[in-house]
């Protein structure tokens, strides 16, 4: 049987790529590594099901009030915070819908808490902290990091659904996950570094999977980001650029509308799509609000202006 101390995982194995990459001049190490980044979306495309599968747990745990919780340590871990951090920018979600745990505590983020990962108390404390409708998803390169496996024992003996993300086809703690993604992105470049190609297809894998979340739940409109959060004059500019092109409206009048709705992209949208003013649009945006349950329109946007037009 394979021990902890052997280490033999694919991504702990040597990759026969690289054996001398010491010797070689910086174009071809370059070289080297870009090759063997370009295999990780396809690793990544071969798990789609799974990422499918896991995108509808997240799509029904915020929808009914629960919150998805993002467990792990070291890169895998800092990929959770990433992207859970992003969500409020671009689609006004914060943590009281996604919430990330790494290992250590947040200090973690910028330096490495020794043991940090060994802890299996730590993870299954925070998951008894958890709601009763909560989602765990744990990220693990290896599958089987302790402070990820007690979090997901934990979630498993509470009743609550469980994801792991993990770049080792045989992760031992995919038995714990009602859903295990599992990309093939074998030896690493520099042998069991994984914030190589293993942190890439984590990485890949948790935009696809919150982004098609945001999507489902009704946070934009065509593909445009309606729920950013207009921070600064790039962001209010891409704001004005959304609203001419979802509506078709001029740059003077997506500006009027932006401000009568006070920032607010969605309530803007509608007011330009049923011409009627801001303060109608979010009255018809209040009774139609987003759904992912809603075929073909989630945000409410279509159906609220197919009520202002009376066409519905």
């Amino acid at each position: 049987m394979t021990t902890q101390t052997e280490l033999g995982w694919s991504t702990e194995q040597s990759n026969s790529a690289s054996v001398d990459l010491d010797t070689r001049p910086t174009s071809d190490i370059v070289g080297i590594l870009l090759a063997a980044d370009a295999g990780v979306a396809a690793a990544v495309a071969a798990v789609a099901t799974a990422i499918t599968a896991a995108t509808d747990l997240i799509v029904e745990t915020i929808s009914s009030g629960g919150v998805v919780h993002y467990v792990g340590s070291g890169t895998s871990g800092r990929m959770g915070v990433l992207d859970a951090v992003e969500l409020w920018p671009t689609f006004r979600v914060d943590d009281s819908r996604v919430r990330a745990h790494l290992a250590g505590g947040a200090g973690a983020m910028t330096q490495a808490v020794e043991g940090a990962e060994d802890d299996v108390e730590a993870g299954a404390a925070l998951v008894r902290a958890a709601g009763d409708r909560d989602l765990i998803i744990g990220l693990a390169a290896s599958g089987r990091t302790p402070f990820v496996g007690g979090a997901l024992a934990e979630a498993r003996a509470r009743g609550l659904g469980t994801v792991l993300v993990s770049t080792n086809p045989s992760a031992p703690l995919a038995e714990l996950a009602d859903v295990a993604i599992l990309p093939d992105t074998g030896p690493e470049v520099l042998t069991g570094s994984t914030r190589l190609k293993s942190a890439t297809a984590q990485k890949m894998v948790l935009n696809a999977m919150s982004t098609a979340s945001m999507v489902r739940l009704g946070k934009t409109y065509s593909n445009l980001m309606i729920d950013m959060v207009p921070s600064n004059a790039k962001l209010r500019a891409r704001s004005l650029r959304m609203l001419r092109q979802g509506s078709g409206a001029s740059e003077d009048a997506a500006a009027a509308a932006l401000d009568a709705a006070q920032g607010s992209v969605r309530v803007a949208l509608v007011s330009l799509l049923a011409g009627v003013d801001a303060t109608v649009a979010g009255r018809a945006l209040e009774s139609n609000p987003p759904d992912a349950h809603r075929p073909g329109d989630p945000s409410g946007i279509r159906t609220a202006v197919a009520d202002l037009k009376g066409t519905r």
